[in-house]
Protein backbone atom coordinates (compact mmCIF):
# COMPACT_ATOMS: atom_id res chain seq x y z
CA UNK A 1 0.00 0.00 0.00
CA UNK A 2 1.54 3.31 -1.31
CA UNK A 3 1.02 5.58 1.80
CA UNK A 4 2.13 9.32 1.53
CA UNK A 5 5.76 10.17 3.37
CA UNK A 6 6.14 13.69 5.10
CA UNK A 7 9.82 14.38 6.13
CA UNK A 8 9.55 16.79 8.95
CA UNK A 9 13.91 16.65 8.65
CA UNK A 10 13.45 18.07 4.80
CA UNK A 11 11.06 20.21 5.41
CA UNK A 12 12.22 24.07 4.68
CA UNK A 13 10.47 26.07 7.76
CA UNK A 14 8.39 28.94 7.33
CA UNK A 15 9.05 33.08 8.52
CA UNK A 16 7.72 33.75 11.41
CA UNK A 17 5.70 36.94 10.98
CA UNK A 18 3.37 39.28 12.96
CA UNK A 19 0.37 41.78 11.94
CA UNK A 20 -2.38 43.08 13.43
CA UNK A 21 -5.60 41.83 12.98
CA UNK A 22 -9.18 43.72 12.03
CA UNK A 23 -10.30 43.45 15.24
CA UNK A 24 -7.93 46.15 16.66
CA UNK A 25 -6.74 44.26 19.68
CA UNK A 26 -5.07 41.28 18.54
CA UNK A 27 -1.27 40.90 17.30
CA UNK A 28 -1.80 37.81 15.16
CA UNK A 29 0.90 35.27 14.48
CA UNK A 30 1.32 34.29 10.78
CA UNK A 31 4.01 31.60 8.85
CA UNK A 32 5.33 32.61 5.70
CA UNK A 33 6.03 30.40 2.72
CA UNK A 34 8.21 31.82 0.13
CA UNK A 35 8.39 30.94 -3.35
CA UNK A 36 11.75 31.09 -5.02
CA UNK A 37 12.39 34.94 -6.77
CA UNK A 38 12.15 38.11 -5.66
CA UNK A 39 8.18 38.57 -7.07
CA UNK A 40 6.11 39.95 -6.78
CA UNK A 41 4.04 36.71 -6.12
CA UNK A 42 0.21 36.04 -6.29
CA UNK A 43 -0.32 34.99 -2.53
CA UNK A 44 -2.73 32.76 -0.25
CA UNK A 45 -3.58 33.11 2.98
CA UNK A 46 -4.73 29.84 4.96
CA UNK A 47 -7.01 29.45 7.63
CA UNK A 48 -6.69 26.69 10.02
CA UNK A 49 -9.65 24.04 11.36
CA UNK A 50 -10.68 23.85 15.25
CA UNK A 51 -8.01 22.03 16.04
CA UNK A 52 -5.63 24.89 15.45
CA UNK A 53 -2.34 24.81 13.39
CA UNK A 54 0.27 23.25 15.46
CA UNK A 55 0.73 19.78 15.96
CA UNK A 56 -0.62 17.34 18.29
CA UNK A 57 2.68 16.58 19.39
CA UNK A 58 3.99 20.19 20.16
CA UNK A 59 4.76 19.66 23.83
CA UNK A 60 3.59 23.58 25.12
CA UNK A 61 6.14 25.04 22.09
CA UNK A 62 3.86 26.56 19.21
CA UNK A 63 6.50 27.72 16.78
CA UNK A 64 7.34 27.26 13.15
CA UNK A 65 8.38 24.19 14.07
CA UNK A 66 5.44 22.65 14.88
CA UNK A 67 2.98 23.16 12.87
CA UNK A 68 0.91 20.02 11.73
CA UNK A 69 2.34 18.13 8.42
CA UNK A 70 -0.82 19.18 6.88
CA UNK A 71 -0.27 22.96 6.87
CA UNK A 72 3.01 22.74 6.42
CA UNK A 73 2.73 20.44 3.23
CA UNK A 74 0.22 23.25 1.98
CA UNK A 75 2.55 25.83 2.47
CA UNK A 76 5.20 24.23 0.66
CA UNK A 77 2.84 22.96 -2.22
CA UNK A 78 1.96 26.34 -2.91
CA UNK A 79 5.15 28.04 -2.23
CA UNK A 80 6.78 24.96 -4.95
CA UNK A 81 4.12 26.73 -7.32
CA UNK A 82 5.01 30.33 -7.38
CA UNK A 83 2.83 32.04 -4.57
CA UNK A 84 3.64 33.35 -1.58
CA UNK A 85 1.60 31.60 1.61
CA UNK A 86 0.56 33.10 4.78
CA UNK A 87 -0.93 31.08 7.53
CA UNK A 88 -2.28 32.56 9.88
CA UNK A 89 -2.47 31.34 13.82
CA UNK A 90 -6.11 32.80 15.08
CA UNK A 91 -6.38 31.02 18.21
CA UNK A 92 -2.61 30.84 19.93
CA UNK A 93 -2.59 35.21 20.31
CA UNK A 94 -5.79 34.69 21.78
CA UNK A 95 -4.46 31.92 24.55
CA UNK A 96 -6.22 28.83 22.53
CA UNK A 97 -2.81 27.21 20.71
CA UNK A 98 -3.64 23.95 21.64
CA UNK A 99 -7.15 24.41 19.69
CA UNK A 100 -10.17 22.36 20.56
CA UNK A 101 -11.56 19.05 20.76
CA UNK A 102 -14.37 17.72 17.89
CA UNK A 103 -17.75 18.21 18.75
CA UNK A 104 -16.68 21.11 21.09
CA UNK A 105 -18.16 23.85 18.29
CA UNK A 106 -21.07 25.00 20.82
CA UNK A 107 -19.02 25.53 23.86
CA UNK A 108 -16.21 27.86 22.37
CA UNK A 109 -15.66 31.10 23.46
CA UNK A 110 -16.77 34.14 21.19
CA UNK A 111 -13.74 35.21 21.49
CA UNK A 112 -12.70 33.11 18.73
CA UNK A 113 -15.84 32.94 16.72
CA UNK A 114 -15.31 32.02 12.90
CA UNK A 115 -18.32 34.16 12.03
CA UNK A 116 -17.51 37.44 13.53
CA UNK A 117 -13.54 36.98 14.77
CA UNK A 118 -11.89 35.14 12.03
CA UNK A 119 -13.20 37.17 8.90
CA UNK A 120 -11.34 39.97 10.99
CA UNK A 121 -8.27 37.83 11.04
CA UNK A 122 -8.32 37.22 7.16
CA UNK A 123 -8.66 40.26 6.51
CA UNK A 124 -5.71 41.40 8.82
CA UNK A 125 -3.98 38.93 6.71
CA UNK A 126 -4.98 40.39 3.44
CA UNK A 127 -3.99 43.85 4.45
CA UNK A 128 -0.68 42.65 5.61
CA UNK A 129 0.43 40.72 2.10
CA UNK A 130 -0.85 44.04 0.07
CA UNK A 131 1.42 45.74 2.29
CA UNK A 132 4.43 44.11 0.86
CA UNK A 133 6.61 44.61 -2.04
CA UNK A 134 6.61 40.74 -3.34
CA UNK A 135 2.97 40.56 -3.66
CA UNK A 136 0.35 41.06 -6.34
CA UNK A 137 -1.96 43.27 -4.51
CA UNK A 138 -5.22 42.44 -6.20
CA UNK A 139 -4.12 38.62 -6.75
CA UNK A 140 -4.26 36.95 -3.01
CA UNK A 141 -6.87 33.99 -2.50
CA UNK A 142 -8.02 32.39 0.56
CA UNK A 143 -7.89 28.72 2.00
CA UNK A 144 -9.42 27.24 4.42
CA UNK A 145 -9.74 23.60 6.52
CA UNK A 146 -13.05 23.06 8.61
CA UNK A 147 -13.44 25.44 11.06
CA UNK A 148 -11.57 27.75 9.24
CA UNK A 149 -13.58 27.21 5.92
CA UNK A 150 -16.26 28.17 7.82
CA UNK A 151 -14.15 31.63 8.51
CA UNK A 152 -13.74 31.53 4.83
CA UNK A 153 -17.42 31.53 3.72
CA UNK A 154 -17.90 34.65 6.44
CA UNK A 155 -14.98 36.32 5.25
CA UNK A 156 -16.40 35.80 1.60
CA UNK A 157 -20.01 37.34 2.73
CA UNK A 158 -21.10 41.21 1.18
CA UNK A 159 -21.37 41.81 4.78
CA UNK A 160 -18.13 40.37 6.30
CA UNK A 161 -16.14 42.40 9.37
CA UNK A 162 -13.15 43.72 7.99
CA UNK A 163 -14.26 45.10 4.82
CA UNK A 164 -16.79 47.32 3.15
CA UNK A 165 -18.70 46.37 -0.09
CA UNK A 166 -16.07 43.69 -1.26
CA UNK A 167 -15.15 42.56 -4.15
CA UNK A 168 -12.65 40.24 -5.76
CA UNK A 169 -10.48 43.55 -6.58
CA UNK A 170 -10.67 44.90 -3.28
CA UNK A 171 -11.02 41.56 -1.30
CA UNK A 172 -9.98 38.19 -1.98
CA UNK A 173 -9.64 36.79 -6.09
CA UNK A 174 -10.72 33.22 -5.39
CA UNK A 175 -11.56 30.90 -2.20
CA UNK A 176 -10.82 27.09 -1.75
CA UNK A 177 -12.75 25.80 1.23
CA UNK A 178 -11.95 22.20 2.48
CA UNK A 179 -14.58 20.21 4.24
CA UNK A 180 -16.90 23.78 6.06
CA UNK A 181 -19.76 23.50 8.36
CA UNK A 182 -22.30 25.36 6.27
CA UNK A 183 -25.57 25.94 8.31
CA UNK A 184 -24.63 29.05 9.48
CA UNK A 185 -24.53 30.33 5.56
CA UNK A 186 -27.42 28.37 4.26
CA UNK A 187 -29.84 30.20 6.89
CA UNK A 188 -28.70 33.41 4.55
CA UNK A 189 -29.49 34.99 1.64
CA UNK A 190 -25.39 33.87 0.81
CA UNK A 191 -23.52 35.05 -2.15
CA UNK A 192 -20.30 34.80 -2.08
CA UNK A 193 -18.33 38.07 -3.54
CA UNK A 194 -15.30 35.76 -5.50
CA UNK A 195 -15.56 32.45 -7.06
CA UNK A 196 -15.58 29.45 -4.57
CA UNK A 197 -14.26 26.06 -4.32
CA UNK A 198 -15.87 23.38 -2.00
CA UNK A 199 -14.27 20.07 -1.62
CA UNK A 200 -16.37 18.20 0.37
CA UNK A 201 -15.90 14.45 2.17
CA UNK A 202 -19.06 11.71 1.46
CA UNK A 203 -17.98 10.05 5.06
CA UNK A 204 -17.46 13.24 6.82
CA UNK A 205 -17.84 12.82 10.79
CA UNK A 206 -17.43 15.88 12.02
CA UNK A 207 -19.56 18.26 9.62
CA UNK A 208 -22.58 17.71 7.04
CA UNK A 209 -21.64 17.27 3.37
CA UNK A 210 -25.65 17.33 2.53
CA UNK A 211 -25.81 20.64 4.30
CA UNK A 212 -23.16 21.58 2.40
CA UNK A 213 -24.36 20.39 -1.15
CA UNK A 214 -28.09 22.17 -0.81
CA UNK A 215 -26.40 25.63 0.83
CA UNK A 216 -24.12 25.20 -2.51
CA UNK A 217 -27.32 24.49 -5.05
CA UNK A 218 -29.15 27.43 -3.09
CA UNK A 219 -26.22 29.53 -3.31
CA UNK A 220 -25.46 28.70 -7.18
CA UNK A 221 -29.08 29.30 -8.07
CA UNK A 222 -29.07 33.18 -6.65
CA UNK A 223 -25.76 33.36 -9.65
CA UNK A 224 -22.91 32.80 -7.83
CA UNK A 225 -19.52 31.20 -9.07
CA UNK A 226 -19.06 28.24 -7.00
CA UNK A 227 -18.26 24.59 -7.67
CA UNK A 228 -18.71 21.66 -5.47
CA UNK A 229 -16.64 18.21 -5.15
CA UNK A 230 -17.52 15.95 -3.09
CA UNK A 231 -15.16 12.45 -2.35
CA UNK A 232 -16.74 9.21 -2.10
CA UNK A 233 -15.96 7.68 0.81
CA UNK A 234 -13.28 10.34 1.79
CA UNK A 235 -13.55 11.57 6.10
CA UNK A 236 -12.79 14.76 7.68
CA UNK A 237 -9.60 15.52 6.83
CA UNK A 238 -8.72 13.54 3.84
CA UNK A 239 -5.89 15.65 3.34
CA UNK A 240 -3.94 15.19 6.54
CA UNK A 241 -1.39 13.19 5.48
CA UNK A 242 -0.55 11.38 7.98
CA UNK A 243 -0.36 7.61 7.81
CA UNK A 244 -3.71 7.11 9.94
CA UNK A 245 -5.57 9.13 7.15
CA UNK A 246 -3.64 8.06 4.42
CA UNK A 247 -4.44 4.18 5.08
CA UNK A 248 -7.65 4.92 3.96
CA UNK A 249 -8.01 4.60 0.04
CA UNK A 250 -10.81 7.37 -0.68
CA UNK A 251 -8.60 9.32 1.57
CA UNK A 252 -5.45 8.99 -1.08
CA UNK A 253 -7.72 9.33 -3.90
CA UNK A 254 -9.29 12.74 -2.46
CA UNK A 255 -5.73 14.09 -1.53
CA UNK A 256 -4.33 13.57 -5.11
CA UNK A 257 -7.68 15.08 -6.92
CA UNK A 258 -7.78 18.23 -4.11
CA UNK A 259 -4.47 18.91 -5.06
CA UNK A 260 -4.69 18.86 -8.60
CA UNK A 261 -7.70 21.04 -8.28
CA UNK A 262 -6.51 23.34 -5.95
CA UNK A 263 -3.75 23.98 -7.95
CA UNK A 264 -5.59 24.68 -11.09
CA UNK A 265 -8.38 26.78 -9.44
CA UNK A 266 -5.76 29.35 -7.89
CA UNK A 267 -3.94 29.19 -11.42
CA UNK A 268 -7.17 30.41 -12.87
CA UNK A 269 -7.81 33.09 -10.77
CA UNK A 270 -4.51 34.18 -9.24
CA UNK A 271 -2.37 34.01 -11.87
CA UNK A 272 -4.32 35.48 -14.98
Amino acid sequence: MLLLVFDTAAAQLPDTVNFPSKDGKTQLVGYLFKPPGAGPHAAVVMLHGRAGPYSSGAKGVYAAGTLTQRHQTWGEFWAARGYLALHVDSFGPRGYPQGFAARSYKDRPAAVSEQTVRPLDAYGALEYLRGRGDVIADRVGVQGWSNGAMALLATLADTAPGITQPTPQTGFRAALALYPGCREQEKQNYRPYAPLLLLLASEDEEVSPVVCQRFAQQTQARGAQLEVVVYAGAQHSFDDPGSRKQANDANRAAIRDARIRAEQFFAQHLLK
